[in-house]
């Protein structure tokens, strides 16, 4: 199982080229992950093996930066900025968008000069600069990459086969043919508040499954 699926750590450690940390370190933890999941994965749950195991790559890959960072951060101000990460990602699923730093502040009840810094308090050190060939530098400016969108995909479709014949019809309404939930609320025979209800349950859901 292990062997069988070493691509899915290269996928994940792309993810993270040029973030300060050589590729064969964030291989490594990535491995690591791997190993993790492949001893804890129960198949008879119904998942398949890479949903289980791309959340927890990514989370060895990721404390490799939170352990191992050029800038020490506190253990306080490192826990605070993780649970202002974390409000942030939820309150992006609820409102379908990445929330303002006025939104998420107001959400914390931190100011927003504040909440700014709770943000990048954790975030790896990036390289400004980088040295060309004949010696001169530029700005190196990370770039979203194809295998981002990709994990991401895979994940949900799998968690997505999970539910059942009316959750997937509202969520591919909703964030695949962006109708509104009216509309949705007429096609699925619901009103517009028990789409609403719905979607919040399915949205936390997949959340919960994509991040643990």
């Amino acid at each position: 199982m292990i062997e069988g699926n070493l691509g899915l750590v290269h996928s994940c450690a792309s993810r993270f080229k040029e973030r300060g940390v050589e590729y064969d370190d964030l291989f490594q933890a990535g491995c690591v992950g791997l190993c993790k999941a492949a001893d804890g994965y129960d198949e008879s749950r119904g998942f398949a093996f890479s949903t289980y195991a791309v959340p927890v790559i990514l989370g060895e890959i990721k404390r490799l930066f939170r352990d191992g960072g050029a800038v020490k951060v506190g253990r306080t101000l490192k826990e605070k900025s993780r649970k202002t990460v974390k409000i942030k990602e939820e309150l992006e699923l609820t409102l379908g968008r990445e929330p303002t730093i006025s939104e998420l502040s107001e959400r914390i009840g931190e100011s927003e000069s504040e909440t700014a810094f709770l943000l990048n308090a954790t975030q790896p050190v990036l390289s400004l600069t980088v040295e060309n060939d004949d010696g001169t530098s530029e700005k190196d400016i990370p770039t979203m990459r194809e295998d981002d969108r990709i994990i991401d995909m895979i994940s949900l479709r799998e968690i997505l086969s999970k539910f059942d014949k009316k959750d997937k019809m509202l969520v591919e309404y909703r964030y695949f043919k962006n109708l509104t939930q009216s509309r949705t609320a007429e096609l699925l025979s619901m009103s517009q508040v028990q789409v609403s209800r719905r979607e919040k349950k399915l949205l936390s859901a997949i959340r919960k499954e994509m991040i643990k």
